[in-house]
């Protein structure tokens, strides 16, 4: 993406996560986590986890019995954003809408169970219906044949930004004219075997272990969740937009300040979302770039740690809760960084 682009405008918002199922932007509200009791725990450990709902309640005529959680909630999240969208796929070209999705551990649910019964049963025991449900690009397969969208379909896996990378790429397939809507989603589900390996590996906050309040510490809370956008290039029909994705960088490694400066053109954002993917704004190596490039003269904001929890697919969520928390108009820079120097920047315009 480049700034010379035409502009790609987001028209629809829809979200499956700790705040629940909804259209458009979510409301300002306090999301604590919760205790687990999906599994047994040695001890109080807690998460910020999706409430248990029908996908059929949300979304008439959705069947979802045999998928995983992940592919349920990508295709509830993508019917609430075309939904809020206002658009009428049946006057649409199905074979110019494109869906691109982003996730870090895929369908990890139903692979659990599929490895676990070859452990038990044997490979001759296995469900041969479950294996193609354990692919990572079987959500954005569910959303396509669920809608008929008939245009490219993309899975993205990118350590520490996927969910960037995913808006990156739905906005080139639009400007590069392959596309003529784009519907990106982004998330994972928080399983046993995914909270062992963060508990494992010295991930996770204090607040984890604890039932009472826990100040911003190193590590994070586990969440899961999906959500989802709609893009359309600028102009093509007269309709809300929620904000304007002017460009975008994605590196493995560099100098960000200077790189996001380029893009910026010499002026300063209005709003810097730290995407902290995985990490506590405070504690991240995103939060002494944001303020570098911004100085004085932008807002910094940390956002909710549910989307910080997302770890790599977090970016469209942090999105999401920005655009419902500040409605300032101006320039909105979505940054990322990892400790390897790689980062994402996306810079959008709010109307």
């Amino acid at each position: 993406m480049t700034t010379n682009s035409p502009a790609v405008s987001i028209t629809g918002i829809g979200s499956v996560s700790p705040n629940g199922a909804l259209a458009g932007l979510i409301p300002p509200s306090t999301v604590e986590p919760s205790a687990i009791t999906a599994w047994t725990t040695a001890g109080l450990r807690r998460a910020f986890l999706v409430n248990p709902f029908r996908p059929a309640s949300v979304v008439p005529g959705l069947k979802t019995r045999r998928l995983d959680r992940l592919s349920a909630w990508a295709l509830v999240a993508s019917s609430l954003a075309i939904q809020d969208a206002g658009i009428d796929l049946t006057q649409v070209d199905r074979s110019r809408v494109a869906v691109v999705f982003a996730t870090t551990f895929g369908c990890v649910e139903l692979t659990e169970s599929f490895y676990q019964s070859a452990v038990t049963h044997g490979w001759s025991g296995t469900d041969p219906a479950t294996f193609p449900e354990t692919l990572a690009n079987a959500p954005a397969s569910h959303v396509a044949l669920f809608h008929n969208l008939r245009g490219p379909n993309i899975t993205v896996g990118s350590r520490a930004f996927a969910g960037e990378s995913a808006l990156i790429q739905s906005a080139s397939l639009l400007r590069h004219g392959q596309a003529d809507v784009a519907v990106v989603v982004a998330g994972d589900t928080l399983t046993r075997a995914v909270y062992e390996w963060y508990e494992t590996a010295g991930l996770l906050s204090p607040a984890c272990y604890n039932a009472e309040p826990v100040p911003e510490a190193a590590g994070f809370i586990p969440s899961e969740g999906v959500a989802a956008l709609v893009l359309e290039p600028e102009g093509r029909r007269e309709t809300r937009s929620y904000a304007k994705l002017r460009s975008g960088r994605w590196a493995a490694g560099g100098h960000p300040v200077e790189t996001v400066r380029q893009m910026l053109g010499g002026s300063v954002p209005t709003l810097t979302v730290c995407t902290t993917n995985g990490a506590p704004c405070a504690t991240s190596s995103v939060a002494a770039v944001a303020r570098e490039i911004a100085g004085d003269g932008g807002t910094i904001i940390s956002p909710q740690a549910a989307a910080a929890g997302l770890a790599d697919t977090g970016a469209l969520l942090h999105l999401i809760l920005a655009l419902s928390t500040h409605s300032e108009s101006g320039q909105l820079l979505l940054l990322g960084t990892s400790g390897d120097n790689s980062f994402a920047a996306i810079l959008l315009e709010r109307p």
